[in-house]
């Protein structure tokens, strides 16, 4: 096929020698599959700023540090430097996420960098060789359904421990290979210690899996590992190797109405945006 445009410089640099054809075209990013070397691996584009979805990014956005002071006050005037420099940022976020991640244990495409705002990674794979398909594509018995729920509030919990909260996680976002679900889609990844919303998107998180492995086996809807998870954390007590139990006391002082009803706002504004962005995929194999 032809070279798209944006993976030209890469086939130029050696480090793409085969472009074999279109994996799935999304708002955010377009994906394709490419050969390197003997290696056939996932080449993905993220698109500009303004072709994107995530029209609440400043929420993920918050607690990113810079180390650069001069690049850090740019982005926060909304210069013409600074946004590219906030784009870059954006785009480098997942390689860095995937490898944080890849380091912790975490069942994730294994990262190969992130090269003029393309990102090569692990093209994940199902038993018999073909492209792994999306969680919501399957059907799972309910032994099945609870091992790997199981799987993915662990690599949650690993995540967590690791200072990120995918922010975005779904059945849309975690593929299944021979041994299991695998996280994908981490440009919105947040610092759990920095960003405000971290706990709101991790309960989002937990519930979006739980509710999903839930269809098939009933008795998870019941459980509350995010609960517990984030008491664990905020009071220092969560490591990867903690067992959780999923079962979570809430507090018995009078919830703040305001609060509660404005979260439950933002929660359904973000549901409605994310239907929005799976709807608007054209989707081939992933």
């Amino acid at each position: 096929m032809k070279t798209p445009k944006r993976l030209q410089p890469l086939v130029d640099e050696g480090l793409i020698d085969e472009v074999i054809r279109p994996l799935m075209s999304g708002k955010e990013a377009d994906v394709y599959i490419v050969r390197c070397g003997d290696d056939v691996r996932c080449a993905k584009i993220y698109k500009e700023a303004d072709k994107r979805s995530f029209k609440k990014a400043v929420e993920y956005r918050e607690g990113r540090k810079s180390r650069n002071s001069r690049r850090a006050r740019a982005m926060e005037k909304g210069s013409n430097y600074g946004r590219q420099e906030q784009e870059q940022a954006w785009q480098s976020a997942e390689v860095d996420a995937l490898f944080k991640l890849a380091y912790a244990g975490v069942r994730v495409p294994t990262p190969y960098g992130c090269f003029d705002g393309v990102l090569l990674m692990e093209l994940i794979t199902d038993e018999a060789g073909y492209v792994a398909p999306r969680l919501n594509d399957v059907t799972l018995t309910p032994e099945v359904a609870i091992a790997h729920h199981a799987m993915v509030m662990k690599d949650v919990q690993r995540m967590l421990c690791a200072g990120l909260i995918h922010g975005d996680l779904s059945e849309f976002n975690v593929l299944l290979d021979h041994s299991g679900p695998v996280i994908i889609d981490l440009p919105q990844a947040v610092d759990a210690a920095a960003n405000n919303n971290a706990k709101r998107m991790l309960l989002r998180d937990v519930n979006n899996m739980t509710q999903y492995y839930g269809q098939f086996a009933p008795s998870l809807r019941n459980s509350k590992y995010a609960q517990e998870m984030w008491l664990k954390f905020e009071s220092g007590k969560l490591t990867p190797d903690t067992e959780l139990t999923g079962e979570f006391v809430e507090s018995e002082h009078s919830a703040d109405i305001d609060s509660v009803l404005a979260e439950i706002q933002a929660a359904f504004e973000e549901e409605q945006e994310r239907k929005a962005r799976v709807q608007g995929e054209t989707e081939d194999e992933y």
